[in-house]
């Protein structure tokens, strides 16, 4: 089995899984890592043709990316190359004479569901909050990261419909360690963030790790699908106008007990949740539901686990693959 990205922080995490489970993992990554053993860029065509064929590879995970993080530190040409160029070159090994490939997972991201428009609508007073589906319209991300994961999306999508490759693409919602980009913007931080968010746009590395691994079980006999990957939400659609006019009284509704827990740690909620990411498809069709969630939390904070252990907050933590440098 091929997943590149080995050495980074999703790509490292199923190749240990992986081979746990018994499994020979061939981990691709321009760095190098303990779970990459050929390095260098799937952007390499020829490199991925000879790394498929001298491994009889027989399934790819597509987990190595160039982030949202990196659009500050990298051309817009390293985003092509690294996330289109590199799946274009991955889809067309796998599909070519004599390849064995059978099934194919590729890493996608919720952010390329967040347009300018809609974000300005969420920041400057919107009357609900977004429902989110695999079904929303029209996709026009607001930045290059969006746009390479979009289309790539597409190249997988295209490579199924022309070659019969069964493909699972899987839109991740935010499973980073490190401290929330937009940060300043709002009153909560660190770890009292990411408790938040698991309400409706987060999940543990562990639960993305569970849903890779499903959508490689699963993903033969789906043929090609799109799923949102998210802990849970225990909001209904009708509790979007709620959501964006006093967020914790919804949240209270929902979860009674997590305003004095949240007391007992000095944490607040975010006074408006913008959207909600909903993952019923994933739940129905590839067997997904995130094992830690928000409910999960309130239960960490009773009994007194490490919070930050539980929802894989690392403070200070700064990826490999985030470190800038020229491509």
């Amino acid at each position: 089995m091929l997943v590149t990205g080995t050495s980074g922080h999703l790509g490292g995490a199923l190749a240990a899984r992986l081979e746990a489970l018994g499994a020979t993992v061939v981990g691709l990554d321009p760095l190098p890592g303990a779970h990459t053993s050929v390095l260098g860029s799937a952007a390499d065509g020829e490199l991925v043709q000879r790394t498929l064929q001298h491994h009889g590879i027989t399934a790819i995970v597509h987990a190595g990316a160039l982030h949202k993080p990196q659009v500050a530190t990298h051309t817009r040409r390293a985003f092509l190359e690294q996330n289109v160029l590199a799946t274009h070159h991955l889809l067309e090994a796998a599909t070519s004479g004599g390849s064995t490939v059978d099934r194919f997972v590729f890493t996608s991201t919720t952010s390329l569901m967040i347009d300018r428009t809609l974000r300005a609508s969420l920041t400057e007073g919107a009357e609900r909050a977004a429902w989110l589906t695999e079904d929303h319209a029209p996709l026009r991300p607001r930045n290059i990261y969006g746009v390479s994961k979009l289309a790539a999306e597409e190249l997988v999508r295209l490579h199924h419909e022309l070659h019969g490759l069964p493909c699972t693409v899987l839109r991740t919602a935010r499973f980073f360690p490190e401290e929330d980009d937009q940060a300043p913007h709002i009153a909560q931080h660190g770890l009292n963030t990411k408790a938040n968010e698991l309400l409706f746009r987060r999940a543990t590395l562990d639960d993305m790790v569970h849903a890779h691994l499903l959508a490689l079980q699963r993903g033969p006999a789906l043929g090609f699908e799109r799923f949102l990957v998210s802990a849970p939400s225990p909001f209904a659609e009708d509790d979007c106008p709620g959501l964006m006019k006093d967020a914790p009284a919804v949240v209270a509704r929902h979860h009674p007990r997590f305003e004095a827990l949240y007391a007992r740690l000095g944490w607040s909620m975010f006074p408006r949740i913008d959207r909600v990411y909903v993952t019923h498809k994933a739940e129905r069709l590839l067997g997904f539901r995130a094992r830690t969630d928000f409910a999960r939390l309130l239960d960490g904070i009773e009994r007194g686990e490490d919070l930050a252990a539980l929802v894989g907050h690392r403070p200070g933590y700064r990826a490999v693959s985030q470190v800038p440098r020229a491509l």
